[in-house]
């Protein structure tokens, strides 16, 4: 029972924080405040009551539109607050309440939001590499007293190799391509920021493997993209979302595949 409660507990957790998440997705590409600014309608600018603000239970009530100007509610909104309570009672599952527990759910918090603003933008703002930055070094420091498993080690520096290995990869990337495809930018740099936190939670071996499974899906889903004729193969596709989804699965399997990988 207590077990149940604990997970039930953690998912609902999920759904706020999913919720705030959806705040951060639509207001910091444009400029707009996530803290100061009420929540309301991006239609019509009505503000919405607490009944409004009640995670996934508020669209379905709605049916998906705002209560005031009748306008489409993004689906997004709904799928992104199931998907955090998802991932935070999967990181639960593995972890159990631990130091890496709260480390998992942070960089997952981060993914989604990179992952849709991305998608969306193309664009990964510096304000989300920064928070990501602070947390990192905040659970690198908390490994000085309480070791992690997800650094797989209690090396100190760990974190800091993943953390110059990730961006220093993407960035030597970028730069070869650049002289090749002269004028074209071959990685962007919000990528290859956002790959300087990330190795700090993850360390090296995590966030190499993290790396490579986003080069994997990047790849596997263009093909797929390709053959259906959905893009051509001069199109530019972002890659923040399957940085997103690499390390998502780096943070669950990664042990396991690289115990495979070297078994």
């Amino acid at each position: 029972m207590v077990i149940f409660i604990t997970y039930l507990y953690v998912a609902l957790i999920g759904l706020i924080i999913g919720s705030f998440l959806n705040v951060c997705i639509y207001r910091i590409p444009r400029g707009e405040s996530v803290v100061t600014v009420p929540s309301h309608c991006t239609g019509c600018g009505k503000k919405l009551g607490a009944l409004n603000l009640i995670p996934v239970f508020s669209y379905l009530c709605q049916r998906g539109r705002c209560t005031g100007c009748g306008g489409k509610i993004s689906p997004r909104y709904m799928l992104v607050e199931i998907l955090t309570a998802g991932l935070f009672t999967g990181m639960l599952y593995k972890y159990g309440i631990s130091p890496e527990f709260f480390s998992a759910v942070f960089l997952s918090s981060i993914l989604i939001v990179v992952f849709f603003i991305d998608l969306e933008h193309g664009i990964i703002p510096d304000s989300i590499v920064v928070t990501a930055a602070i947390g990192g070094l905040v659970f690198f420091v908390i490994s000085f007293f309480i070791p992690s498993d997800i650094y797989g080690d209690e090396k100190w520096w760990n974190p800091i190799l993943g953390a110059i290995s990730g961006s220093g990869i993407l960035l030597l990337v970028s730069i070869v391509g650049s002289r090749i495809y002269k004028s074209k930018e071959v990685m962007g740099g919000g990528d290859i920021k956002i790959l300087f936190p990330i190795g700090l939670l993850l360390g090296w071996r995590l966030m190499i493997t993290s790396l490579f499974l986003s080069i994997l899906t990047a790849a596997a889903v263009s093909v797929v993209l390709i053959c259906f004729k959905i893009i051509d193969r001069k199109a530019t596709v972002p890659f923040g979302p399957f940085i997103a989804i690499g390390t998502v699965l780096a943070i669950t399997f990664g042990w396991q595949l690289l115990e495979i990988y070297f078994g």
